[in-house]
């Protein structure tokens, strides 16, 4: 494989694009390949159109029926156990890099790249995501699950750029998507009603239950447990005179759990499905920062190994509202030193 021929994940958006346009000033023969996540997508002409300026070639991938079956089933899934899960640290290593990497064999490169604000270093003998150089944009969290294979050979060249550089070089290069904006939401769900996506992606309405509290009284009726996640306030249409929040989901009951703002605050969290990165299992206990949600400032904890197969978070400060089913990364220092799910 060539070591100076890369595939870039092309979305049609700046960053990608310019990701390109930073290999191919470094020497690279960057090619680039456009992910077809839906069957019923009709292409965007933006990946082409920066393919064609930057005068590379470009493959457009269906993993239309992968991404279905993996990602959206999972989705659905989880949502149908009272879980609330995290579809893009899934994506990335099961969809979006096993798909470079096939293209990236096929075409005789040896390596991939994306567009995302983070970077790649080696450290206690294993390939780890690090920070990016700016706070603004760093995209570490969601890269938490890339594996060794996936991480060796994966390029990130935006990961000591501003989002403000990026743009400035795409204009200066004469890229149409200099100033498109930035994807927001899961890409299977844009408008944000994920109750509604749920619906239509399994057939069935999410059935109604009942609101309780700690001690099980019943409070009132809810739409179906679909539609609530730990530390919701709106939408909850409950006359308590106070505002309230959903503090847990009982699947065995259909019934969403009541109660204070204080019932959301937790000092310890199990997780499962560890995916080592910085480190190993054998450096645990270990005190780390953990990040539980993407817009998390994160927190000071120990990751230890526990007798049942779990790994358990024992934090340094109360963090509230930790969700079963998010994805929880665990920081040493910049870098990631593992990913795990919520339990």
């Amino acid at each position: 494989m060539d070591k100076k021929k890369v595939v870039v994940g092309l979305s049609g958006g700046v960053d990608s694009s310019v990701a390109a346009l930073l290999l191919q000033k470094e020497g690279y023969e960057v090619i680039g390949v456009t992910m077809k996540q839906f069957k019923e997508e009709t292409f965007t002409s933006d990946a082409a159109a920066c393919a064609r300026v930057l005068g590379i070639k470009h493959v457009i991938e269906d993993v239309s029926d992968k991404f279905k079956a993996t990602v959206m089933e999972y989705f659905a899934n989880e949502y149908a156990n009272g879980r609330t899960p995290n579809p893009c640290t899934l994506c990335n290593p099961a969809i979006k890099w096993d798909m470079l990497t096939s293209v990236a064999d096929r075409e005789g490169a040896f390596y991939v790249a994306t567009g995302h604000y983070a970077n790649i270093d080696m450290v206690n003998g294993r390939f780890s995501v690090k920070n990016a150089s700016t706070a603004t944009k760093d995209q570490t969290y969601a890269l938490c699950n890339l594996t060794q294979e996936q991480l060796s050979r994966t390029l990130m060249p935006l990961g000591k750029y501003e989002k403000s550089e990026v743009r400035k070089m795409a204009e200066d290069a004469g890229i149409p998507v200099a100033h498109k904006a930035d994807s927001q939401d899961i890409c299977f769900i844009p408008d944000g009603d994920y109750a509604g996506f749920l619906k239509k992606f399994t057939g069935k309405d999410s059935k109604p239950g009942d609101f309780i509290d700690a001690t099980g009284k019943v409070l009132g009726k809810h739409q179906g447990i679909v539609h609530y996640t730990i530390g919701q306030r709106k939408g909850l249409n409950l006359a308590m005179g106070h505002p309230v929040f959903v503090t847990g989901i009982d699947v065995k009951r259909n019934a969403v759990v009541i109660g204070e703002n204080d019932d959301l605050f937790t000092t310890s969290f199990a997780v499962k499905d560890v995916n080592f990165m910085a480190g190993e299992e054998s450096m645990l206990p270990k005190t780390l920062m953990c990040k539980i949600r993407y817009a998390h400032k994160g927190e000071e904890c120990v990751l230890s190994r526990g007798d049942d197969g779990l790994f358990y978070a024992e934090l340094k400060a109360p963090v509230r509202a930790i969700t079963p089913g998010q994805t929880a990364v665990f920081y040493d220092g910049e870098y990631v030193f593992a990913g795990s799910v919520i339990v």
